[in-house]
């Protein structure tokens, strides 16, 4: 599928839409993709026409019907649409986040001898999430990383948290090997 551009709008609208997808599994209504961007029901429905034009979502009819994300919405915004995706845990000042999960870890400015920041892209809402909030990620399914840091910002558009790093680690291999 080529590469289709979409409005931030669009993308905070489709986002929603598979964070709640995500966490239910049933047809999503407009007014709980409006509640969750901070817009109005009339827009969401106006954008979810252009959406279904561009095949990204498809309405379900009747009383409990609404929206569900189609395989190409998830590819638009680069999500990856596992059916078992691994557990990589979660916490937020201590307490576990059980509805998000990370998609992806990226670790920037790592050169810097006295700064480490790590992009951390979720799959599910962001909104709790405050800069100065304590978090750690991990311990990852492959490897056992384990991040934590704190809050240095958000980009909602991608659902990614900044992370300032105060410590990683991951266990350290059987030596014999």
């Amino acid at each position: 599928m080529s590469s289709i551009e979409l409005t931030t709008s669009q993308k905070d609208i489709l986002r929603e839409l598979i964070n709640l997808y995500g966490q239910s599994e049933r047809a999503i209504k407009g007014e709980d993709i409006a509640e969750g961007v901070n817009r109005n029901p009339g827009t969401i429905r106006n954008q979810m026409q252009s959406l279904k034009a561009l095949q990204l979502v498809e309405g379900v009819p009747g009383p409990k019907g609404g929206y569900k994300p189609t395989a190409n919405a998830y590819e638009a915004l680069g999500v990856q649409n596992l059916d078992e995706p691994a557990n990589v845990p979660l916490a937020h000042n201590g307490e576990d986040v059980d509805d998000a999960n990370v998609q992806e870890i990226g670790l920037t400015s790592v050169h810097h001898p006295d700064l480490c920041r790590a992009e951390i892209r979720l799959h599910g809402s962001i909104n709790r999430f405050h800069e100065g909030d304590a978090v750690s990620i991990g311990p990852t399914p492959r490897s056992g990383l384990l991040i934590e840091g704190t809050i240095d910002g958000k980009d909602e558009t991608d659902n990614v948290l900044i992370v300032s790093t105060t410590s990683m680690e991951a266990p350290v291999g059987d030596p014999s090997h």
